[in-house]
């Protein structure tokens, strides 16, 4: 049995999400009607998931505020990394044959190249967990030939350089490593295959090629990237997954439909029984 919470603001959505899921006898889910009963439920050891719904995002603030996770329940970790310390954002968005992480999408998240690295890497471990090839692609505010148009897309297409260089140096690091322990315990060589592309301002592009981890340049266009995929061209969202946090949460927007709920709680289902 799998016990999930999910909050429960204006948008009573939500509940018709619930009543759907009411034929699955292999989960119990409960409504936390204030941000205080969601953390609640996020400390709770016997609580396997725990969805936003549609309370405020101030939420989210709180939940990377807690620095006491002993209460946790690790068997619920999915970020294989114990060393990734921060709470970060990916949405998982899916239309027809292509299905991708986006972050940042937090409109204070990516500010840095570091900051976007670090989602970058965790969003790297979601994937390969899932069983799947990392592609990831990076964006930037302009073409590569816009350079010197104005100083915002200048500094814009220089980190999204820096990134793609950074967050290479720092994968394979982390292939050698994993790579090194493998062999040194008798198992397997650590699968090494991953992409990593510059596409610039081209999103189309890194959509259409495949590219299932999509890098924006920082929280605001990653949080726009999301309205303008989800909530006007019908592109399916899942919510975002809380990754460099053991135990599986799941961020939704206060905004979202019935459908778009059901799709959170169904992720959720599945990421708690891994």
């Amino acid at each position: 049995m799998i016990n999930l919470v999910i909050g429960l603001g204006k948008n009573k959505k939500v509940l018709q999400a619930i009543e759907e899921t009411a034929e699955n006898e292999n989960i119990d889910i409960k409504i936390a009607k204030n941000k205080e009963e969601l953390i609640e439920a996020v400390k709770d050891k016997n609580i396997h998931a725990v969805i936003r719904g549609s309370l405020t995002s101030s939420i989210i603030k709180d939940l990377k505020n807690l620095n006491n996770f002993e209460n946790i329940n690790e068997s619920n970790q999915f970020s294989s990394s114990k060393s990734l310390k921060s709470i970060n954002r990916a949405s998982y968005i899916q239309k027809d044959d292509k299905e991708f992480l986006l972050a940042p999408v937090g409109i204070d998240e990516g500010e840095s190249i570091d900051e976007k690295v670090e989602i970058a890497i965790q969003s790297f471990e979601f994937i390969k967990k899932c069983g799947k090839v990392p592609k990831i692609a990076i964006l930037a505010g302009g073409r590569r030939e816009d350079f010197g148009r104005n100083q915002k897309i200048d500094k814009t297409l220089t980190e999204s350089e820096k990134l793609s260089s950074k967050l290479k140096e720092e994968i394979e690091k982390k292939i050698l490593k994993r790579s090194s322990n493998s062999l040194s315990k008798g198992k397997e060589e650590f699968n090494t295959e991953y992409s990593i592309k510059n596409y610039y301002i081209l999103i189309e592009k890194a959509i259409s090629e495949g590219n299932n981890i999509i890098i924006a340049p920082d929280g605001i266009i990653g949080n726009l990237l999301f309205r303008t995929l989800v909530l006007l061209n019908s592109y399916n969202s899942y919510g975002a997954i809380a990754l460099g946090f053991n135990k599986v949460f799941i961020d939704t927007s206060r905004d979202q439909s019935k459908e778009g709920y059901l799709r959170a709680i169904k992720l959720a289902y599945k990421l708690a029984n891994e």
